[in-house]
């Protein structure tokens, strides 16, 4: 293995919430009165905090959203995960191998740790992350495309960022990478390769994943 540690973005990467969650945020800005489609959400909010979310709405706009904006967003979305969330297909197989071979590895997500949990225990993916390899944009002070998360992670698991080697399915998450002065390979199987320039490697099968690591 070429790196000491693999950091993994969750959603679109280990579990496949990005067509449920940016649908439902869609409508919710629509219904709001900010007109948004799904293509406008994939391509303007994917892999984004959910402050970014408030900000990119107040620049355009000139309106606040509503102070339970989160917590109605939420409440929809794990209903949602909870009726057809599923991991990644590839992703197990992926962890196994990992975990096989004493590769250590973390989860940093841009989404809250709640949204995490709830969408591992769905998957069965929380038996492969206990608390001490899951990390949220809650534990830093901004989100992707920032360093600070993978930066972050890469510090509590004690490994230098040019050891390290994120997977991202998202712009932001490889803009944060370099930032970062990690390696990132960019998962095309939602985003097209076009939007993941700059990433160290693309694939489009996560089963592939852990012999294009080595």
């Amino acid at each position: 293995m070429r790196y000491d540690l693999v950091i993994f973005d969750n959603d679109g990467v280990l579990v496949d919430s990005e067509r449920i969650s940016n649908t439902i945020l869609a409508a919710h800005l629509t219904e709001l009165g900010h007109p948004t489609s799904y293509e406008d959400s994939i391509r303007d909010y994917m892999g984004s905090a959910m402050h970014r979310i408030h900000d990119l709405v107040h620049e355009r706009s000139g309106r606040r959203l509503p102070d339970d904006f989160d917590d109605v967003f939420h409440a929809r979305v794990f209903a949602a995960f909870e009726r057809e969330l599923e991991p990644v297909p590839g992703a197990v197989q992926v962890l196994e191998k990992l975990a096989a071979d004493g590769v250590p590895y973390c989860v940093a997500s841009s989404g809250s740790h709640e949204r995490i949990r709830v969408g591992h225990r769905k998957t069965g993916l929380d038996q492969w992350f206990d608390e001490e390899r899951v990390f949220s944009s809650q534990d830093v002070g901004r989100g992707k495309p920032a360093p600070d998360l993978f930066l972050h992670a890469a510090e509590r698991m004690g490994v230098p960022p040019r050891r390290c080697v994120v997977v991202e399915d998202s712009p932001l998450g490889v803009q944060a990478a370099h930032a970062a002065g990690m390696d990132v390979y960019g998962f095309t199987a939602m985003t097209p390769a076009a939007k993941l320039g700059g990433a160290t490697q693309l694939f489009s099968d996560m089963g592939e994943l852990a012999d294009l690591l080595v």
